[in-house]
């Protein structure tokens, strides 16, 4: 499927909703996304039936999200803080998982692009230039989505165990600022139960 094809999907279109604009990092997620989920031969969650992890809280994720239907809400999307380009997906019907890693330096934006989009970030682009950085990241976009999956993405079967299904957790006050907080989160110190936002653990 051509990029112009993938553009034009119900599915592509949903993600670019959802996620604001076209970038080529929300064309890495739909592609790992739908490569994943294929490979696991599973649609997307109306429920807990499919487990995704993130290692990054970049653009990637909200196609993830999009296209797996996993949710912090439902408790079966998971951040890892690991800053990499990377989606394990767990099947809870076949109890399989897949994690999806972009290959290094498979994608890099170029000299002129990447320049432009400092500029860009730090509010020091001009109409011309910005107009420009549009251009390249459309089109970056596009070169992500032509790109075969096997040149974009490693694939490795994941051995880890499934993380656990979503529990819901009765609230008790936190012993400093009196809030109630799951139990789970509680830390105790010298015999106090006390939240994680009190003890300024992220």
């Amino acid at each position: 499927m051509k990029a112009q094809d993938i553009l034009k999907s119900d599915d592509f279109k949903r993600c670019e909703a959802f996620h604001g604009h076209i970038c080529p990092g929300l064309s890495i997620g739909y592609k790992a996304t739908k490569l994943a989920m294929v490979k696991l031969e599973e649609v997307r969650a109306a429920d807990e039936e499919v487990v995704a992890i993130v290692e990054t809280d970049a653009c990637s994720a909200d196609a993830v999200q999009v296209l797996t239907g996993c949710t912090f809400g439902k408790g079966n999307f998971l951040h890892r803080d690991h800053g990499k380009m990377a989606l394990t997906l767990f099947s809870r019907n076949s109890g399989r998982g897949l994690r999806v890693l972009v290959k290094p330096g498979a994608f890099e934006p170029n000299v002129e692009h990447r320049e432009l989009m400092q500029k860009v970030m730090q509010g020091e682009a001009s109409d011309e230039q910005r107009k420009r950085f549009q251009e390249l990241h459309f089109q970056r976009s596009c070169d992500v989505l032509d790109m075969p999956d096997e040149q974009l993405f490693d694939l490795q079967e994941v051995k880890e165990e499934m993380p656990a299904k979503a529990r819901i957790e009765p609230s008790e006050p936190c012993s400093r600022c009196g809030e109630p907080t799951m139990r789970t989160k509680l830390e105790m110190v010298d015999g106090q139960a006390q939240c994680r936002g009190c003890l300024n653990v992220i």
